[in-house]
C-alpha cells in the first residue's frame, strides 16, 4: 500500500518562503508523476507542481517563478519549495502520486500565509 506523508507547512508572513515535503513508503521511481495540488477553502482542488520520473517539471501559472518542485529518489521524497509567499497560496496542500492506472493522495498539509 502507498502511503504519502506531507510535512513542511505552517504559518508564513507574505513575502516569506516555506519548503513541504512528500515522503512516499518505498521507491518513488515506480510512479510516473508526482505533484502538489492545493484546497483552499470553498474552492475546488487544484494542480500546482508536478515531476515526472525523468525529472521534467510542470507549473500552475499562478506560482511560475515563485515555486520549485523537486525530487530526492534516494530519499523517496518530493519536495516544493515555495518563495514569496502571498495570502491568496493559503490552502491546504496535497501530495499525489501516479502510476498509470492509479493515484495515490497524501492527507495534505496546511500552509498559512498572513498579510
Amino acid at each position: 500500500q502507498v502511503q504519502l506523508v506531507e510535512s513542511g507547512g505552517g504559518l508564513v508572513q507574505a513575502g516569506g518562503s516555506l519548503r513541504l515535503s512528500c515522503a512516499a513508503s518505498g521507491s518513488i521511481l515506480r510512479f510516473n508523476v508526482m505533484g502538489w495540488y492545493r484546497q483552499a477553502p470553498g474552492k475546488e482542488r487544484e494542480m500546482v507542481a508536478l515531476i515526472t520520473s525523468g525529472g521534467r517539471t510542470n507549473y500552475a501559472d499562478f506560482v511560475k517563478g515563485r515555486f520549485a518542485i523537486s525530487r530526492d529518489n534516494a530519499k523517496n521524497t518530493v519536495y516544493l519549495q515555495m518563495n514569496s509567499l502571498k495570502p491568496e497560496d493559503t490552502a491546504v496542500y496535497f501530495c499525489k502520486a501516479s502510476q498509470t492506472y492509479s493515484n495515490y493522495w497524501g492527507q495534505g498539509t496546511q500552509v498559512t500565509v498572513s498579510s
